[in-house]
């Protein structure tokens, strides 16, 4: 799925975000935040290939059309556990977990441990949105991440220091993707939705 981002809408820049891919690579563990990641994914390509497609041609026609059509549940779950806006809100959550550890990897050195880099951007993201088990489990699976150098060898863009300077070239557009989203949803007070 590509997104498509501005500072006024989705269109713009493109970015491309092979979920499942990366996540996968993450080792047999990420199994599941890999078919949570693509089965979220699949809720908004639906979203954007249905009847009222217009609505989703962008994250702010989004917000606004599920807004003004009462289709968010903005305090408890209810009647609309899988809007656009709460599973965007999920996948956005994930993308800043993503972003922190990208960064994190991108600045280590050989004999960094993964698992470490891993767990303190969880922890800085993801975490305070899981319950204890959920964190528990996460934590676990860090444990077995495979080392730096096999990361960078299943990114697949050459030597260590082209890995780098990939990763360097993208977080900025993650960064961008990310606070547009965040901003957007902050202005809708959107952050905490069920």
């Amino acid at each position: 799925m590509k997104y498509f981002c501005s500072r006024n809408s989705i269109k713009g820049k493109e970015l491309s975000f092979s979920s499942g891919l990366f996540l996968n690579s993450l080792g047999s563990v990420f199994g599941f935040i890999s078919k949570d990641a693509v089965s979220k994914i699949q809720i908004l390509v639906n979203y954007m290939n249905g009847e009222n497609a217009s609505h989703y041609a962008t994250v702010q026609s989004m917000v606004k059309y599920e807004l003004d059509n009462n289709l968010v549940d903005v305090n408890k779950k209810g009647s609309h556990p899988e809007s656009g806006c709460r599973t965007l809100l999920r996948l956005h959550r994930a993308l800043r977990w993503l972003e922190l550890f990208l960064d994190r990897l991108r600045t280590s050195t050989e004999d960094s441990k993964t698992s470490a880099l891993c767990a303190e951007a969880y922890n800085e993201s993801l975490a305070q949105h899981h319950p204890w088990m959920i964190r528990k489990a996460a934590g676990m699976a860090f444990l077995v991440l495979p080392g730096r150098q096999t990361f960078f060898e299943v990114m697949n863009v050459g030597p260590p220091e082209q890995v780098v300077a990939k990763l360097g070239e993208a977080l900025p557009l993650i960064s961008e993707v990310y606070q547009i989203t965040e901003d957007l949803y902050a202005q809708h007070n959107m952050l905490d939705l069920p």
